[in-house]
């Protein structure tokens, strides 16, 4: 096999089906840059659980070094972390998306707090469940935090080539040429060293294939691939088997595609049958229990964000009132559940009569979509343009969401003239209140396309927990400071 490859090799990809294999540099592998990265993930845990026992112990107690009891559970508590996120796989975090791990740390940091509650009966300790409280939140805070600030150094990282799997994608088909194509983004943390044929897929033109199937553990060796990525619709059953004892043998990561929409990990889950492995797909739906957990959630979190941001919404609408003729709050038509209309409440940003506007500007900027936002819009007004970069605006929203006719999180509010363009598939996103943030907000908000929000509403509609609408609400503070999309 190897020396068929080296027959070939030029400085240019060549017309001809294989590819010379790049030889695998000397450079530091990908497992062993992620092996050191987990190593000080996981001093930086051991300090943000130390560091929230010792804030809480601070907030409950008063300024002062712990000792006795409370000294006691901060010294025992670098062992339980360990373990607890271990378990939880905390430290595999790269095979798992975002929203899993966030998920994942709630459930460790949940553990973890009452893994220390364990150590205190066994000590004969007695703890404030005002401090326990206090810790669970702080601890959770400190965890989400560290972690976004390593997420953010490996992004940086791969951008210089750092953290990236050496990959060999298995198909030469549509699909693994779509794989091909994605890898050359490095967010994704894989590095394309080339295609292998299949059975069911030989090699196309230009494409860049590198060998066949059967030449498997040969072209891992002689590449210096660490993953194998299949693209499932290229093989047959035989050749995944192949491919999976080859993998096996040769200790490298597989990963393998499914032809599934997008959707969330925790809603997967592996069932063995007649010596195949299927993919279980847990049904979400918000009816019953669901929806009264979500109702619960957002008229707990509204009523908790309307007392704690009452001095900031009076000094808006204060600001509001002296800085522009007109009222304070703007009120628009909007679509709600299941088509229902209603009033939805901002801060006004615009001077009065903007909406009369709209037409003159859109023919002016030569603007035909549904959503219309124009940045450097000239009816904003200079306080206007303060409350729509940090969407504070939005604010007066969660007094929508106590009246039942919005959700904290969910589907951006559409217009009624929006709706009335729908599509059949898109009148899916009303089938939940819309929300005053949602997956259109953290993923880049006014810079999205119309078809792009639909996109992310259904598929948070497909995905719904409670713990993926505490991970957009966590993620939703740092989106409106970097104030990413905001117009």
């Amino acid at each position: 096999m190897q020396d068929r490859i080296d027959e070939i090799g030029t400085a240019t990809r060549p017309t001809d089906d294989i590819l010379q294999i790049p030889e695998a540099g000397p450079a530091r592998s990908a497992q062993a840059q992620y092996r050191s990265l987990y190593r000080r993930i996981a001093v930086t845990d051991v300090l943000s659980i130390a560091g929230c026992l010792l804030v809480a112990h601070w907030i409950r107690y008063g300024f002062g070094l712990p000792h006795g009891d409370f000294l006691l559970l901060m010294l025992g508590s670098p062992p339980v972390v360990l373990v607890v996120y271990t378990a939880f796989g905390l430290y595999h975090a790269h095979r798992f998306t975002p929203a899993e791990e966030f998920r994942r740390i709630i459930l460790a940091v949940t553990v973890g707090v009452i893994g220390l509650v364990t150590l205190s009966v066994w000590s004969m300790a007695s703890l404030s469940r005002s401090w326990l409280a206090l810790s669970w939140t702080l601890g959770v805070l400190f965890a989400l935090a560290t972690r976004r600030v390593w997420h953010w150094w490996v992004f940086r990282s791969r951008t210089h080539g750092r953290f990236l799997f050496p990959t060999l994608i298995v198909g030469t088909n549509v699909e693994a040429m779509h794989l091909e194509t994605a890898m050359q983004h490095p967010r994704f943390g894989f590095r394309s060293i080339g295609l292998v044929a299949t059975e069911q897929s030989p090699p196309a033109h230009l494409a860049p294939v590198v060998g066949g199937i059967d030449d498997l553990r040969e072209l891992i060796r002689g590449s210096g691939a660490e993953c194998v990525f299949v693209a499932a619709s290229a093989l047959s059953s035989t050749e995944i088997a192949h491919v999976a004892k080859a993998v096996r043998l040769e200790g490298v990561e597989v990963r393998v595609t499914a032809t599934l929409p997008e959707m969330l990990a925790s809603r997967l889950t592996v069932q063995p049958i007649g010596g195949m492995m299927a993919l279980s797909l847990k049904p979400v739906r918000l009816s019953g229990t669901q929806a009264a957990v979500k109702r619960a959630f957002d008229l707990s979190a509204a009523t908790l964000g309307l007392v704690v941001l009452s001095p900031v919404l009076l000094a808006i609408a204060v600001a509001v009132r002296l800085t522009s003729p007109g009222p304070v709050l703007y009120r628009q038509g909007r679509v709600g559940h299941r088509g229902r209309p209603f009033t939805i409440l901002k801060f006004r940003t615009m001077h009065s009569g903007a909406d009369e506007m709209v037409e003159e500007l859109r023919l002016k900027h030569g603007m035909n979509d549904l959503m219309f936002k124009l940045q450097g819009d000239p009816r904003v007004t200079r306080v206007g343009r303060f409350l729509r970069r940090f969407s504070l605006d939005e604010l007066p929203q969660l007094i929508n969401v106590l009246r039942g006719e919005m959700s904290l999180v969910g589907p951006r509010p559409p217009l009624p003239e929006e709706v009335a363009e729908y599509e059949d598939w898109q009148f899916d996103r009303l089938e939940v209140s819309p929300g005053v943030t949602g997956l259109w907000q953290v993923s880049g908000r006014s810079e999205l396309s119309f078809d792009e929000c639909v996109r992310l509403d259904l598929f948070y509609i497909e995905n719904w927990s409670l713990a993926y609408d505490l991970y957009i609400v966590a993620k939703t503070l740092p989106v409106l400071v970097s104030r990413r999309g905001a117009y």
